[in-house]
């Protein structure tokens, strides 16, 4: 131990104890000095004398690179630390970025439960599928009890289960949605990041002031992703759900109990007209009855044009 300018005790550590301290390896922090990531230590005689300095810098950087950030990235943050711009910004944007993206609560189920939910029957396979897609996850020392990260998400399957879906059509399902959603997420983050976020990605690290202005932002912005997805998917359901079971209904069994339905063009004026007449509620049951009673018109002509539809009367006003 030294004394400092203010009489207050300074630690002080060789490689060994910081490592110890920081959980670091001695290789890693002869690594972090070699790309001036880590200050050099002090020189007396033979030995380097390191001080709380040395890990509190250590300690930085393990937790930006837990919040994703590379050696390169972190070493340009702590060059504007060390310049005097502050970090305190900066990671609370890189904490709201990181922070749920949704309002549910993992939960946790054993395997008993899990299998009874399922129909009581045990399948290893779907258990291994549901680990893969993360769908469950091992709870820390236990053996026979998982967290579920979204409790809605299991739900979907349990119910698709109990409709008839086998449980490896679901995960084949689950592979496939995933994918196209993670396709759209990157394309929103893309779009975000070109039209507001732009701004703050320039070559040196944003202000607190400007940090804390993206972290509003996020805040604000992170329902939206979801919301235009829920409205776009039910705007696509009602489409293609009418297509889908018009399809069956007029190509399946049931076609010889359904006529084929084909699209008329009206004109324009046309359906203003009735719409004025009828009201805008009125119109496709107006146009279905005057269909309807134009078939019976042109019916009736022609029965009654076709001499050999015309009933005779007999010589003694019978009807032969």
């Amino acid at each position: 131990m030294s004394v400092d300018g203010t009489d207050q005790p300074v630690a002080e550590y060789r490689i060994e104890d910081l490592a110890h301290h920081s959980g670091a390896t001695v290789r890693t922090i002869r690594a972090y000095q070699d790309r001036g990531l880590l200050p050099r230590p002090e020189r007396r005689g033979r030995a380097n004398v390191y001080t709380d300095t040395h890990l509190s810098r250590l300690r930085q950087i393990a937790d930006l690179l837990d919040r994703g950030y590379t050696l390169a990235s972190i070493k340009e943050l702590l060059e504007a630390w060390d310049a005097g711009r502050g970090l305190g910004g900066v990671l609370g944007l890189v904490a709201e970025v990181d922070g749920p993206w949704t309002d549910e609560l993992a939960e946790r189920i054993t395997r008993a439960e899990l299998d009874e939910r399922f129909g009581g029957v045990p399948d290893e396979a779907a258990v291994r599928d549901a680990l893969e897609l993360g769908v469950l996850e091992r709870a820390p020392g236990e053996n026979d009890e998982f967290l579920v990260p979204s409790p809605q998400e299991l739900a979907v399957a349990v119910e698709l289960h109990a409709a008839g879906v086998p449980l490896s059509a679901i995960s084949g399902h689950l592979r496939e949605l995933r994918g196209q959603v993670e396709h759209i997420a990157a394309r929103f983050l893309e779009f975000t990041t070109e039209h507001v976020f732009a701004r703050y990605l320039g070559p040196e690290p944003p202000t607190d002031a400007e940090a804390a202005e993206a972290a509003s932002l996020v805040r604000r912005l992170r329902p939206l992703a979801q919301q235009s997805v829920d409205a776009e998917l039910a705007r696509a359901m009602r489409l293609f759900a009418t297509r889908h079971l018009r399809h069956h209904l007029t190509e399946g069994p049931a076609a010889e109990a359904v006529d084929e339905q084909q699209s008329i063009a009206i004109p324009v004026e046309t359906m203003r007209a009735v719409r004025r007449l009828v009201g805008p509620e009125q119109v496709s049951a107006f146009i279905t009855a005057a269909a309807e009673r134009e078939v019976q018109t042109r019916t009736l002509d022609s029965l009654t044009s076709n001499p050999s539809n015309t009933p005779t009367v007999g010589e003694k006003g019978s009807v032969a």
